[in-house]
């Protein structure tokens, strides 16, 4: 008989990292170039950070495609010390991928997502289906519930949302988002913009700005039109930030939650 623990213990480095292996199959690519094919990954956590990173056996790594670091991107990555550009022939990208000093990721290796930084690797997947930004959190839940609650959104003072028909989704350690349907959002009022974003929970975000301009900041409202299954009952539907607008549930006005978004959106309204 095989006994599992209760629940999986996550490790702490001395230099305040802290890691825990996957059962999960990962690869990686840059363009057609298959860089990582690894079912032993290291999930990663850095201080301050509040996602983690994949790291990899040496010996699941294109490690011929690695050559040392011409000018090594230092500070970065927990004291990393050890950079590699990758040397794909006819592109070079610089500190690509690192090595943590931890004693204990002694011969892994960590990659840059170019979908987060701007560089790295562009195409990773956990067995057949691609992630997007960075890994997926073991330790978070993402849940998307159909609701009746009454909700009301307001932006300065103008009714724009008011359902009785939200999709809530609770996403660990941010503001409960309410879910809209088209037709209870005052579309007359918002323009679309353009703006795209990634998340590895929910999927591809485009987003809509208020025509007023100076009530709300940009790209207040957005919708994922084709999210990831586990968060199905969002799609198409509107959500708003919580830290930006006004929103009445049941009767109740809600408080304007502080998180990682609040400053970005209110220098955004004060431009």
């Amino acid at each position: 008989m095989t006994t599992f623990p209760a629940e999986r213990a996550v490790r702490t480095t001395p230099e305040g990292l802290l890691w825990e292996p996957s059962d999960r199959w990962v690869r990686a690519r840059r363009g057609e170039v298959t860089v990582v094919d690894s079912r032993h990954p290291v999930l990663v956590w850095e201080p301050a950070v509040p996602v983690p990173l994949y790291a990899f056996p040496r010996e699941e790594v294109r490690e011929d495609l690695l050559r040392p670091a011409k000018n090594p991107a230092t500070g970065t990555h927990t004291g990393s010390r050890i950079f590699y550009d990758l040397d794909l022939g006819g592109e070079l990208l610089e500190n690509a991928a690192w090595t943590f000093p931890a004693a204990d990721l002694a011969g892994h290796i960590a990659f840059e997502w170019f979908s987060r930084v701007g560089r790295g690797l562009d195409h990773w997947y956990e067995e057949e289906e691609e992630i997007f930004i960075h890994p997926r959190d073991p330790h978070k839940r993402v849940d998307a519930m159909a609701s009746s609650r009454h909700v009301r959104v307001e932006i300065d003072g103008t009714l724009v949302a008011d359902t009785v028909r939200p999709v809530l989704l609770f996403e660990t350690a941010l503001p409960t988002r309410f879910y809209i349907p088209r037709e209870d959002v005052r579309m007359d009022l918002f323009v679309p913009t353009g703006h795209h974003t990634g998340c590895p929970y929910k999927g591809r975000a485009d987003y809509w700005s208020s025509r007023s301009g100076a009530a709300a900041p940009a790209n207040i409202l957005w919708s994922y039109p084709d999210p990831l299954p586990a968060v199905g009952p969002i799609k198409d539907l509107l959500s708003f930030y919580n830290e930006a607008v006004d929103i009445t549930v049941d009767g109740e006005t809600l408080e304007r939650p502080v998180t990682p978004f609040t400053r970005a959106l209110s220098e955004q309204t004060r431009r």
